[in-house]
């Protein structure tokens, strides 16, 4: 049988390099597993966007998220995608994060940044409104702090929650911290991932981008989805 097309679904971004970056982790995928349909689409800004990748599929879909915890993004507009999808039998898996392949990615790059032991780290998100992406964000700086050896990790937000980047910097060189290293929790580059890189003393490492931890997450994702029950959503139930 074929294997259900897996639809990598990216935020998008006005920043080129986010587009390359996701081409580029896909191309990471598909080495892993040649056989696997895999295609990109965005909620805004960038093409193709999700819903035209969903007219070009047929058969069933794993709409995986290219996103680090849960939100708006994956609760509403992900699902409602699927939806209107009506040809498809779909399924929408979870975000990438937290997950300890994640943390791998992170530490990678903090230490390519050339973070040493000790140096305590401000986690950058992107921040939103709903309560269990901030949790989400939490689990994973909790994770990262264990991977590198129980330094402080802080978790801060390029926008809708507390505290900024900036603002966890001087909580922790308050807190006697002088070597202060910033993490980006960022699938790809972009405004969010600059400015907050901006706030570091020291050193920023880079965003997740393709590395390679990324691509078995994703993998990881789209076989935890096939075991949930694809839905095929009526006609009339989208219009009403």
């Amino acid at each position: 049988m074929q294997q259900p097309t897996l639809v990598a679904v990216a935020h998008g971004s006005r920043d080129p390099r986010a587009l390359h970056t996701a081409l580029a982790l896909l191309e990471r995928v598909r080495e892993l597993r040649p056989r696997l349909d895999v295609r990109l689409g965005h909620i805004e800004l960038n093409e193709p966007l999700l819903d035209d990748t969903l007219r070009a599929v047929s058969g069933a879909a794993v709409l995986v998220p290219l996103l680090l915890g849960r939100g708006y993004h994956v609760k509403r507009d992900l699902p409602a995608a699927a939806a209107r999808a009506t040809h498809l039998d779909t399924r929408v898996a979870a975000p990438l994060g937290p997950h300890p392949l994640l943390v791998e990615a992170l530490y990678e790059r903090l230490v390519e940044s050339g973070w040493t032991a000790g140096t305590a780290v401000v986690l950058a998100a992107a921040g939103s409104r709903d309560p269990e992406s901030a949790a989400d964000t939490r689990r994973t700086a909790a994770l990262l702090s264990c991977r590198l050896g129980d330094v402080p990790v802080v978790p801060a937000y390029a926008s809708a929650a507390a505290p900024t980047a900036p603002e966890a910097v001087r909580a922790l060189t308050a807190r006697g911290h002088h070597r202060i290293a910033v993490a980006s929790y960022f699938a790809a580059p972009g405004r969010f991932a600059t400015q907050t890189a901006a706030a570091s003393p020291a050193l920023a490492a880079a965003p997740l981008g393709d590395h390679p931890a990324l691509a078995r997450l994703l993998l990881h994702r789209y076989d935890e989805a096939l075991c949930l029950p694809a839905t095929r959503t009526r006609p009339e139930l989208v219009s009403a």
